[in-house]
């Protein structure tokens, strides 16, 4: 469990940095936040059901899945609304190529990718090792 203090942080921010650059790198919010998922099952491996629902309760993370869907949705709408009808609406601005700020929604929605993928892939493992979330 000692280990499991160290590490799980570590995994984490490495999750993190994969779904930050992964429009200018191999990653983004699908294997992102598939590391981060990983960690949360360590957690949940490591420290128990109880420890775990303090945290990481089904209403916390239905909450975060639920905005990250809908926060998706409107960017990904008013990118195509946007985008397709060349309406001149404000737009993030695309900056250098190579810097972080530099993909326009892309970053914004790497992360809400990163956010559902993590959740549901703790979800799945919950539901596969003991049956509920």
């Amino acid at each position: 469990m000692e280990v499991g203090k160290i590490v799980i942080p570590l995994i984490q921010i490495f999750g993190i940095y994969v779904i930050f650059f992964g429009h200018l790198s191999p990653g983004g919010g699908f294997s992102g936040g598939t590391i981060l998922g990983t960690s949360l099952i360590l957690y949940r491996i490591l420290f128990g059901k109880e420890k775990t629902r303090e945290k990481l309760s089904y209403e916390r993370l239905i909450k975060l899945i639920c905005g990250s869907l809908i926060f998706y949705g409107i960017l990904k709408g008013y990118s195509f609304i946007t985008g397709g009808s060349h309406i001149k609406a404000p737009q993030i601005p695309l900056g250098n190529p190579g810097d972080l700020i530099s993909g326009g929604y892309l970053l914004p929605l790497n992360i809400a990718v990163g956010i559902i993928v993590s959740v549901i892939i703790y979800f799945l493992f919950c539901l596969f090792y003991e049956g509920e979330v």
